[in-house]
């Protein structure tokens, strides 16, 4: 298989690659080069902007290829160019676009027959606005990417998959990393809501290797690409980051209402964990029966940490500055937690 992948160095785009060369298949990157990502030994690299016509026109004259994995797609207008640039020179076309695209994520339980955001596939890069409980720009525009790469590839040559929330080793936006540093320090640590809570990560490796299954089987589909609901819970997730860092640390479970009331902000302060219904709940039944494996929980965590302990990882991301919640407002949290006289340990 000849593979072209748009992006590539980074976290979900590298474990592609990765999955990939190990697979035997030819690799093609595509990216400016200037980000902290470098690419893999084997990969053939065509450096260049895809907001630049020429770069793009220069890309297609280095194909063809079987498949497009396109990690890097994030504003309609300019994904509709890029892949109409590449439809007579790729026999499919992959769009990572996100569960962010549901218009009632993260509030309800959703599947693929969910309703998603309206976007039009030429929109520019201020489409859509941001509400605190969703729907995002991000959502909107990633609907609209999703859009450009049907209109340009047609329905029966491109694939749509929409990741919930995937974690494993470089993930740089640092939710995961974040826990396990945390716990690593010890000492009580404040964990949201309840232990029970379900989660349904899917693990970068897993989200990588089912995308090569699209691509090998020519799946023309959209599909949710997340562990099964109720696969783990929030306790096991921190419970396997007190196992892996072997750290001394005690878990506080503080309720929903208590930090919303103490203003901690979901999703950003203690990574991971909203009070919404929908968040855990998103049906990927689908890739499944197209033949989406999922590895315990435990495996993602123990990878992570490896990753941050080994490979001596410095990297950070612009989005990774709002991630956590400072040890001096956590000690606040818990102190009001232990005054209401509401603990049950």
């Amino acid at each position: 298989m000849r593979l072209l992948v748009l992006g590539g160095t980074w976290f979900v785009g590298h474990a592609i690659v990765t999955a990939a060369l190990d697979a035997g298949w030819e690799v093609t990157t595509f990216h400016r080069g200037t980000s902290a990502g470098t690419d893999l030994k084997g990969v053939r690299t065509v450096q260049g902007d895809r907001t630049k016509p020429a770069d793009v026109a220069a890309l297609t004259g280095t194909g063809p290829w079987d498949a497009v994995v396109d990690t890097s797609g994030y504003v309609p207008r300019n994904t509709l160019h890029v892949a109409r640039a590449l439809a007579p020179v790729a026999d499919r076309y992959v769009f990572v676009s996100t569960v962010s695209v549901y218009r009632d994520w993260p509030r309800k339980p959703l599947s693929e027959d969910s309703a998603v955001l309206p976007c039009p596939p030429d929109a520019g890069p201020n489409h859509g606005t941001d509400t605190e409980d969703g729907p995002t720009r991000y959502g909107y525009q990633k609907s609209g990417c999703e859009a450009a790469a049907v209109a340009a590839f047609g329905p029966d040559r491109t694939t749509i998959l929409r990741p919930g929330v995937v974690l494993g080793p470089r993930e740089y936006v640092g939710r995961l990393p974040w826990w396990l540093r945390r716990v690593a320090a010890g000492g009580q640590v404040l964990a949201p809501g309840s232990p029970d809570r379900p989660i349904q990560p899917v693990d970068v490796r897993d989200l990588a290797a089912f995308t090569l299954r699209t691509v090998a089987d020519g799946i023309s589909d959209a599909l949710n690409v997340c562990a099964p609901v109720g696969a783990a819970t929030f306790g096991e997730l921190l419970a396997a980051c007190a196992d892996v860092t072997g750290a001394a640390a005690s878990f506080e479970w503080v309720p929903d209402d208590v930090l919303l009331g103490q203003g901690v902000r979901q999703w950003s302060e203690l990574p991971l964990w909203r009070a919404y219904e929908g968040v855990w709940r998103v049906d990927a039944t689908r890739a499944r029966q197209a033949g989406l494996l999922y590895r315990p929980l435990s495996e993602t965590v123990a990878g992570t940490w490896r990753w941050l302990t080994e490979a001596g990882e410095t990297r950070i991301h612009d989005r990774a500055v709002e991630i956590g919640l400072s040890r001096d407002k956590e000690q606040r949290v818990l102190t009001v937690w232990e005054a209401s006289g509401k603990r049950t340990g």
